[in-house]
């Protein structure tokens, strides 16, 4: 698939740009209730979108809507289902014999079980384990399907035949979803807790939308992505440390609009 509406992801897995409602504008024209291009500055424009995502508001945002063409082992499908904003069709075992597609990591792909975390796997396996347990993977999943094969053959109904296939299969989707909640799924999904493989999906969406809307893009790694949230305890505890003047001092001067050198002191001392 060379095009560049397509970035491929894991082995045999990719992710294609259906299709893209609206860009930067839509969201100023929805945020100041207007048609048309509007008299207003590229300048003034993205200094409303980042007001918009800094201050949370995020109706204007669900008026762009992305649709996806999404090709992925069944189990990324499965937390990628579980954001239930969008509307999703997938491809069918029911209707359709699946293929003999399975993703198959390689050896330095795999990762040891973390011995802090049982929810996810971290760090390097020996080389030796490494290689015996991709040909594990391997060797399971061509058994897999093979006895899917048979069970079809003996007229097996294929809603019941495709119990015995693994979550490595690739199956496809189609995902369409408003911006406000596919930035969310980004948030969330780029994280560095998020396994591996559904990064590297998320990474492939992200690009997508850094491209269809940079202004977007931009104030979202500046105040969601990149951003960290402080509980009333670390809120309390930074206020008592930290100089009022001096750090409205060093927010200027980090070229911080009067608006927001205000809205910072605010955060941390609860007055302008």
């Amino acid at each position: 698939m060379a095009d560049e509406k397509v970035i491929r992801v894991l082995d045999r897995g990719f992710v294609r740009l259906v299709d893209v409602m609206g860009d930067d504008r839509r969201i100023v024209q929805a945020a100041r209730v207007s048609y048309g291009e509007g008299t207003r500055t590229v300048r003034e424009d993205a200094a409303l979108i980042d007001y918009l995502m800094r201050h949370r508001h995020t109706s204007p945002f669900e008026m762009v809507e992305f649709t996806f063409h999404v090709k992925a082992p069944i189990f990324v499908t499965r937390q990628w289902f579980r954001h239930r904003t969008a509307s999703v069709n997938e491809i069918s075992a029911r209707y359709s014999v699946l293929k003999d597609e399975f993703y198959e990591p390689s050896p330095e792909d795999l990762r040891s079980q973390s011995e802090l975390n049982k929810q996810v796997g971290e760090g390097e396996l020996p080389a030796g384990e490494a290689a015996r347990a991709a040909a594990i993977l391997a060797e399971g999943e061509r058994e897999a399907y093979a006895r899917y094969q048979e069970l079809l053959k003996l007229g097996v109904a294929r809603e019941q035949a495709r119990s015995v296939l693994p979550v490595g299969i690739y199956t496809e989707f189609y995902w369409k979803q408003d911006l406000h909640n596919l930035l969310h799924f980004l948030k969330l999904r780029l994280d560095y807790h998020a396994q591996a493989e559904i990064r590297a999906y998320a990474r492939a969406v992200a690009e997508f939308v850094r491209t269809r809307v940079p202004q977007v893009w931009a104030s979202f790694e500046e105040h969601v992505l990149n951003a960290r949230t402080l509980s009333a305890s670390e809120r309390a505890v930074l206020a008592r440390l930290v100089d009022r003047d001096s750090y409205a001092r060093a927010l200027a001067e980090a070229g911080l609009s009067k608006s927001r050198v205000r809205e910072a002191l605010e955060k941390v001392f609860d007055e302008a």
